[in-house]
This record gives C-alpha cells, sequence and structure tokens, in this order.
C-alpha cells in the first residue's frame, strides 16, 4: 500500500496534496460502550424487558440507531422483528435518554487528544463520518474537547445514506479538496472498511473497538493498536 504523504508535502499534485483522515466516533476515538449499553437498557426497562448484556449491546452498534434498536428489542423475542410502532417509540425514547446520558462515562481512548494534537499541527485535515445521529456526535466530540481538529462532524442522519454508503466520503473528498489517493477511512469495525471499499480509498482499522472481530472478515489495509500508531503511519514516523 502506498504511504500516505509527509507533513511537509504542499497541496499541489496528488502525490503531495495533504492526506484526510476520517475517522468513525464509536470505537475508534472514544469509548461510549457503557453509556450505549445503559441506554439500551433504559430503553428495554421501559419496555418491560430484561437487560442485555453489555457485549451484546456492543455487538449492535455500528449502524445506527434504527438498526441498534431493532437488534435489542428483537432479542426479547427469539429474533423476531418489533413492529414499527415498538420500534418508533423506542428510538424516542432511547435517543431523549442518550441524550442525558452520553457524557455519564464516555472517554477518549488513551492518546487520542495527543495524537490528534499531533496530526492537527502537521497540517493533516481530519473529519468525522459516523453512523451515530450528528447532534449527538457533535455534542460529545465538544463535550470531550477535540472539535477544534476536524474541519467536519458528519454523521448518521447527516446524509441520505448511512455508512457502508460512500456518500459521506465522497462529500468530504469534495469539501476538503483531497482526492481517493489521499483519503483514509479510521475504524473499528467491517463498516468502516466496507464505506472505505466503496469509496475506493484507503481502509485502516483499530484493534481496540468494539468489533474488531469483524475486521478478520473485511480486513483493512493497516490495522493498529492505538491511536498512537495512526498517527505514526500517517506522519511516516515511530509511535512515542
Amino acid at each position: 500500500m502506498e504511504e500516505l504523504p509527509g507533513a511537509s508535502d504542499a497541496c499541489e499534485t496528488s502525490t503531495t496534496m495533504k492526506p484526510l483522515l476520517i475517522f468513525d466516533l464509536d470505537g475508534t476515538l472514544i469509548d461510549s460502550r457503557l453509556d450505549l449499553a445503559s441506554s439500551v437498557n433504559a430503553t428495554r426497562a421501559h419496555f418491560a424487558m430484561p437487560p442485555l448484556h453489555n457485549d451484546t449491546v456492543y455487538s449492535y452498534v455500528g449502524n445506527g440507531v434504527p438498526v441498534l434498536m431493532q437488534k435489542s428489542l428483537s432479542d426479547a423475542r427469539g429474533g423476531a422483528g418489533a413492529s414499527e410502532s415498538e420500534l418508533q417509540r423506542a428510538q424516542e425514547f432511547f435517543l431523549e435518554y442518550y441524550r442525558q446520558h452520553m457524557l455519564d462515562e464516555t472517554t477518549l481512548y488513551p492518546g487520542t487528544t495527543e495524537a490528534l494534537a499531533k496530526l492537527f499541527e502537521a497540517g493533516l485535515k481530519m473529519a468525522i463520518l459516523t453512523n451515530k445521529p450528528v447532534r449527538f456526535s457533535k455534542a460529545i466530540v465538544e463535550g470531550l474537547g477535540i472539535n477544534p481538529y476536524f474541519l467536519h462532524v458528519y454523521g448518521g442522519n447527516s446524509f441520505d445514506q448511512k455508512k457502508p454508503h460512500p456518500m459521506g466520503i465522497e462529500t468530504l473528498m469534495a469539501e476538503c479538496h483531497v482526492d481517493r489517493a489521499n483519503t483514509v477511512m479510521i475504524g473499528d469495525s467491517s463498516v468502516d472498511v466496507l464505506t472505505a471499499r466503496n469509496a475506493a480509498v484507503q481502509a485502516w482499522g483499530v484493534s481496540y473497538g468494539f468489533q474488531p472481530e469483524t475486521l478478520v472478515t473485511h480486513p483493512p489495509d493497516w490495522l493498529g493498536h492505538s491511536m498512537a500508531e495512526v498517527a505514526a503511519k500517517a506522519l511516516g514516523t515511530s509511535p512515542s
């Protein structure tokens, strides 16, 4: 795989253009597992359902709230699907509960702030593309103090199509004036890899997220084990 250009290169041709790093949010930059699991189980309790094990909830994350609710409610029925009205009411309850609790336990993964600062200081362009609703995504990014590093934060309702559709990546490339050869999608699951593949850009994975097992079926072009390694890969240096 072709290495990304170094930080000192000028932004004039496809071989010297500043890279665009597009990050997933949950499981990549932030560990939001406990708040998501608590919100899902609060929703189930609201519908008189027993709680799910946290690991089960984690396996449902990544495709947006509608899919999360569908899987979370179906679990109590042995796989039978919830009705449209149930799903709608569940989504409304979940979103309101999560709005109030989304920063109770959510934290940045170790070294994230330092890695983003290095990439920002080197002049690399960065954005977030997640399937989480955009208002929550922006609130979390701001609440954790990393919003200054990103040119754009886009969520699952920012476009007509969610990941793995390439619409989000293609929009970011156009807005940031970066071509496919210099664009990377970074995430913790097969959804992110498939999004990169559909957009014909590089896919980098991280092993510490919610669904690293899905990267076995859909392997990324490169796999890192910390944000420090991601920054070092992008800058062509050794992790400190």
